[in-house]
C-alpha cells in the first residue's frame, strides 16, 4: 500500500513538473512562433491580426514566402554573412584555446601567487564593460585598428575570464595520474596539454566554443562602436540596416530576417546540445 501511494504520487509530482516546464517552453516560444507568423503575412495583415483573437493573429490568412527574397534583396546580406562567419571562427579558435591554456595553468602547474591571481582574473567578470569601454576605444583608435575587425578579435585570443574560470573546473577533475604517467615518459607541460589534456576536454571545449559563437553571432555594440564600412557589417548590425529600409513600417520583410537571423542559432544548439549540457555538468563536477 505505501509502495502503491508513494508511486501515485511519484507520477503525480513527474506530471505537474512536465505541466510546468510545457507552460515555460510555451511561452517561452511564442515570441519566436510569433515572429515566424508575422514574417509569412502581408503588411495589411499585420495590423488586422492587432485586433483579432490569438489563434486569428497566429494563423496567417495567406502564406507570403515571398518576403523572405524581399528581405534578402534589401541589404546584402552575403556579405554580412561571411563578416560573421569570419569573426565567429577567429574568435572561438582565439577564445577557446587561449582560455584552455591558462586554464590548464591555474589547474595543474604550481606557481606563486595563483590564488590571488586566479581571484583576480575572476574579478573581472564582475567589471561592466561600460566602465572600460572608452578606454579600449581609445586604445585600439592608437594602434590604428579602428575601421578593421581586429578590436573584434585580438581580444579573444588573451583568454575569456568566464572560460577560463570553466576549463579550470574541469581540469581539476581529470585524475593526476595521467600527467604524471606522461612526466615519466619525458613529456613536456606542452606535450601533456596538448595531447593528453585537450582531448579529454572536448565537452567543455565545445561548451567555450558554443558560448563564444553565440556572443559573437548577436554582437551588435562592438561592430557598432569599431565597424565604419557597410561592406564590414555583420548580421546583428546588418539587422539595424533591415528597420532603415523598411522604416515605412513592412513588418514581414523584418521578421523574415530575424528569422533568417536567428534560425541558424536555434539549430546549431538544437545539434549540440548534448555536447553542450555535457560540458556544463562536467565543468561543475568535483573529485
Amino acid at each position: 500500500m505505501k509502495t502503491e501511494a508513494f508511486s501515485r504520487t511519484t507520477r503525480a509530482e513527474r506530471a505537474l513538473v512536465h505541466a510546468t516546464l510545457l507552460v515555460l517552453a510555451a511561452l517561452a516560444l511564442f515570441p519566436f512562433v510569433s515572429m515566424v507568423s508575422t514574417s509569412l503575412k502581408s503588411n495589411a495583415e499585420v495590423y488586422r491580426s492587432a485586433e483579432s483573437s490569438l489563434s486569428d493573429a497566429l494563423a496567417p490568412w495567406r502564406w507570403h514566402w515571398e518576403n523572405y527574397p524581399n528581405a534578402l534583396s534589401t541589404v546584402p546580406i552575403a556579405a554580412y554573412l561571411r563578416n560573421t562567419l569570419f569573426l565567429c571562427a577567429t574568435t572561438v579558435v582565439g577564445a577557446v584555446m587561449s582560455s584552455a591554456l591558462v586554464a590548464y595553468g591555474f589547474a595543474r602547474i604550481e606557481f606563486k601567487g595563483k590564488g590571488p591571481m586566479f581571484l583576480l582574473m575572476i574579478s573581472t567578470m564582475a567589471l561592466p564593460s561600460q566602465v572600460t569601454m572608452i578606454p579600449v576605444f581609445a586604445l585600439f583608435r592608437w594602434f590604428g585598428w579602428y575601421g578593421t575587425f581586429l578590436p573584434l578579435i585580438v581580444p579573444s585570443f588573451f583568454g575569456v575570464p568566464f572560460y577560463v574560470f570553466l576549463l579550470t573546473q574541469f581540469y581539476r577533475t581529470l585524475p593526476n595520474e595521467l600527467a604524471e604517467a606522461a612526466r615519466i615518459d619525458g613529456a613536456s607541460e606542452w606535450r601533456i596539454f596538448w595531447q593528453v589534456m585537450l582531448p579529454l576536454s572536448k565537452p567543455a571545449l565545445v561548451t567555450c566554443a558554443l558560448f563564444q559563437f553565440f556572443a559573437t553571432w548577436n554582437d551588435f555594440f562592438g561592430p557598432l562602436l569599431y565597424l565604419n564600412d557597410p561592406s564590414r557589417y555583420t548580421l546583428a548590425y546588418g539587422l539595424q540596416q533591415f528597420m532603415d529600409s523598411f522604416r515605412g513600417g513592412k513588418w514581414p520583410e523584418l521578421m523574415a530576417g530575424a528569422v533568417l537571423f536567428t534560425l541558424p542559432v536555434l539549430l546549431l544548439f538544437f545539434f549540440a546540445q548534448k555536447t553542450f549540457v555535457q560540458g556544463i555538468a562536467t565543468s561543475g563536477s568535483k573529485n
